[in-house]
């Protein structure tokens, strides 16, 4: 274990009592006797770094779960309905409500929509999806507001084993499918065909961050 996994592993002790901040650092500090100013080296913008590692541990501790399970059985939508469930299950449901009031101010809202794209971008890519088009965005996109509005439920909810999360995980991802059904039906008429190769010519022209371009210099095209 790291020094800075140790002082993180500290910091949770008391975060439930005093928030991701300053105080809690101070206390973790003198938990593991680590002098304040090489735990702000690691953490040097204090209470956001703080929740921002605590939310990637979790990110990792999700992929290293889903890579360890067989999913081949399931249908993609259950897939992505259960690694949204795994990603909350490694969680602490105070920790994470602490961490969005943090991400919730305005100062901080850029590495709050930061971590969530992350957690659905990790999400695609553990579960195989290889899109380089328009795709990769609308698909982060999407799961980011399932993800998002399931965290707020889950945070509110009681129910035995979190029931009532788990069902709404659920709804939610159907309404997702619903509309890829219908996406899927519009895609092929002669419609869809006109607004391609009108207005919609632009979205043929988005790349994945990092995807190669036809044409552009420093590409090697095979065969040539």
């Amino acid at each position: 274990m790291t020094q800075s996994d140790a002082l993180l592993d500290a910091v949770q002790t008391h975060v439930p009592f005093d928030g991701w901040s300053d105080a809690a650092l101070r206390a973790a500090c003198e938990d593991i006797g680590m002098p304040e100013d090489e735990a702000r080296s690691y953490f040097p913008r204090g209470a956001v770094d703080m929740a921002f590692a605590y939310h990637k541990r979790g990110d990792a501790q999700m992929v290293a779960r889903l890579n360890a399970e067989d999913l081949s059985q399931m249908r993609f939508r259950d897939r992505i309905a259960h690694a949204v469930r795994v990603r909350l299950e490694v969680s602490d449901k105070e920790l994470v409500r602490r961490g969005m009031a943090l991400f919730a101010l305005p100062l901080n809202a850029a590495d709050g929509s930061r971590a969530l794209w992350e957690t659905a971008g990790l999400i695609w890519e553990t579960l195989g999806d290889s899109s380089q088009d328009v795709n990769w965005y609308t698909k982060r996109a999407t799961l980011s507001a399932v993800y998002s509005s399931t965290v707020l439920f889950w945070l509110g909810d009681e129910s035995p084993g979190d029931e009532a999360t788990w069902a709404f995980l659920d709804r939610r991802i159907g309404d997702v499918m619903k509309f890829e059904e219908v996406k899927g039906k519009v895609r092929g008429t002669k419609a869809h065909e006109l607004f391609m190769a009108g207005p919609g010519r632009f979205l043929d022209m988005i790349r994945a961050p990092g995807a190669p371009r036809d044409g552009y210099p420093g590409q090697h095209n095979p065969g040539e």
